[in-house]
């Protein structure tokens, strides 16, 4: 008999490339991993890893043994989901993740009555942007991931994924409160010519969404700081530093010194919760898209 948690080590090399890689997915160590594989190659009889350089290589034989992996564990996970589902019960590990505001504005009561409600449920929760989430959720790593997406710069996810819209998060644009806009009752993006942006670093979904933005109008924005915490951004706005483009959901309580300014038209981004299609019957899945969607807060005013 093949043990089923070497074909997985197996697969997870084959998938991610490397052991140290397999072996972070996991939750092994790499020396873990290593021992799986030749524990596998005296079971079968069969050389699988190949040494090249400091790293390894799977032989023939080893990528068509983890296609076949792929599928035996593929029905592993039929089962117990039908097993799950049959006992009509939120149990078991469920590996959710949120990009930073989402996890500061909206997870904590979502989980808190989510740990009160099931207590057979063992979330675990990471912080990870909206890109590597949506990877991350259709490699099979995660099994929710909570991301956003504007209108003029829409998220595209894989076959096989499916999300439900959680709401909507209005942005406004936040100045110093000696800014020359201060007293303006809103602002257009015409505005803000000259302006030095406060800004998520490029490759975000913000940064591209203010560039998109701003280009829409003829103005090209100068992302003079590259800042990934909100946190930090109304800090130096608070000193005077720069301008900002805010969603609300997260942002936290603004300082003093910073002022709060609608832009026109209106932005918003939109959030989104994001699963594999084919688990959409397990209990743990279904109750965490519910209270997700129950426990979005109300980011209707500034």
């Amino acid at each position: 008999m093949i043990d089923l948690g070497r074909l997985r080590a197996l697969h997870a090399v084959s998938l991610y490339g490397s052991v140290n890689r397999a072996a972070e997915v996991l939750g092994y160590t790499p020396s873990a991993v290593s021992q799986q594989l030749a524990k596998l190659e005296r079971e079968t009889r069969t050389v699988l890893v190949e040494r090249r350089g400091r790293g390894i290589v799977l032989t023939d034989a080893a990528v068509q043994l983890a296609a076949t992996a792929a599928r035996i564990l593929e029905l592993v996970e039929d089962a117990e989901l039908t097993l799950e589902e049959q006992r009509g019960q939120a149990i078991g590990t469920l590996r959710l993740a949120a990009f930073p505001t989402a996890a500061r504005g909206l997870l904590p009561n979502a989980l808190a009555r989510l740990v009160h409600e099931h207590p057979g449920l063992d979330i675990r929760v990471t912080e990870t942007d909206p890109f590597e989430a949506v990877a991350a959720v259709n490699r099979g790593e995660l099994d929710i991931a909570v991301v956003h997406d504007w209108h003029n710069t829409p998220l595209s996810l894989p076959e096989g994924l499916s999300r439900v819209k959680l709401g909507s998060d209005p942005a406004d644009v936040l100045v110093p409160a000696t800014h020359r806009l201060a007293g303006k009752e809103f602002v257009r993006a015409e505005d803000l010519v000259g302006e030095r942006w406060i800004c998520q670093p490029a490759g975000s979904i913000c940064h591209e969404w203010l560039m998109r933005t701003m280009r829409r109008a003829d103005v090209e924005p100068d992302v003079a700081y590259s800042v990934a915490e909100y946190q930090t951004q109304l800090a130096m706005l608070a000193r005077g530093i720069g301008i900002g483009l805010l969603p609300r959901l997260g942002r936290g309580t603004i300082p003093d010194g910073v002022v709060v300014i609608p832009l026109q038209p209106a932005p918003s981004r939109r959030l989104y919760a994001v699963w594999r299609t084919t688990t959409s019957r397990r209990p743990a899945i279904t109750v965490t898209l519910a209270t997700l969607k129950s426990t979005w807060p109300d980011r209707t005013t500034a």
